[in-house]
């Protein structure tokens, strides 16, 4: 196989672990719970909760948060 063969391609994934979001977005997952505990991002908008009963944040939501078009 040549080099090009064995690549692989990692696309970012919508929804990541909070500790994944705060390297992603700079914040510490402190900051990033406590937005949540403060209704400063709102569930089924910038998180949302898995069935594993996890936080999961949209970098979707969160970037149009910053936008201020959330």
């Amino acid at each position: 196989m040549s080099e090009v063969e064995n690549r692989v391609r990692v696309l970012p994934a919508r929804y990541v672990t909070v500790d994944l979001a705060a390297t992603i977005t700079g914040l510490s997952a402190a900051a990033i719970r406590k937005r949540i505990e403060r209704g400063q991002w709102l569930e089924g908008r910038e998180w949302r909760r898995g069935p594993d009963d996890r936080i999961w944040i949209d970098t979707e939501g969160v970037t149009r948060w910053v936008e201020g078009t959330a």
